[in-house]
């Protein structure tokens, strides 16, 4: 378990480092490590850098049923290049069914929490029950929501998992660059289902 002085520490040391040196720290401090992705854009960065480092790192793909053909097609490609470990969680209820008894509820809702919870928070339990990671590389940013801006590189989970975002510092402009050099596609037609805004935080986080 990390202490916040840790993390702080941490931090401070690593705010300049290039994402690989941040992933390579991650793995030294404990290598029992998943990496979280939903396909959205700039995703394909951090699955590389990563897997560049632990070729089988385990990739939970929690699947909300919701993304677009482009999506699916995307995640489909970057699996594939890749050769990801990809381990998928889906709702325990279809897209079709749920359709048909609450649809896509608007943030006001009051569905809009159960909707929450059965397309993204109860798969992602189920993921990190089934791997108990003690690290969890993800790609949140600075910038991203009020919450994101908040946390630095590394920070704790609510359960106490190191949260590892090795971009964390990095600008759209500077991850095309490094999407281009590594022959890395892009997707911007992305859907997610439980935010109303971009800035929104979806729930796994805060």
């Amino acid at each position: 378990m990390f202490t916040e002085d840790q993390i702080k520490e941490l931090n401070e040391a690593f705010k300049d480092a290039s994402p690989s040196e941040i992933i390579q720290k991650a793995f030294e401090l404990n290598n029992n490590a998943v990496i979280t992705t939903n396909f959205r854009p700039y995703e394909a960065a951090i699955l590389h850098a990563v897997s560049s480092v632990e070729a089988k790192i385990p990739v939970v793909w929690c699947d909300t049923g919701y993304n677009t053909p482009n999506t699916y097609r995307h995640a489909e490609q970057v699996i594939k290049d890749l050769d990801l470990n990809v381990f998928l969680y889906v709702p325990q209820q279809t897209t079709a069914h749920r359709d048909v008894v609450m649809g896509i509820p608007s943030v006001d809702d009051p569905k809009h929490a159960e909707f929450t919870e059965q397309v993204k928070l109860e798969p992602f339990k189920r993921a990190m029950d089934e791997h108990q990671p003690n690290v969890w590389f993800t790609n949140l940013r600075q910038g991203q929501t009020a919450f994101r801006n908040s946390i630095g590189i590394f920070s704790l989970s609510a359960d106490g998992v190191l949260k590892v975002s090795p971009f964390y510092y990095w600008s759209d402009e500077k991850l095309d660059t490094y999407l281009g050099d590594n022959n890395l596609p892009n997707e911007f037609k992305y859907f997610d289902p439980t935010k109303a805004l971009a800035n929104r935080e979806c729930g796994l986080h805060a």
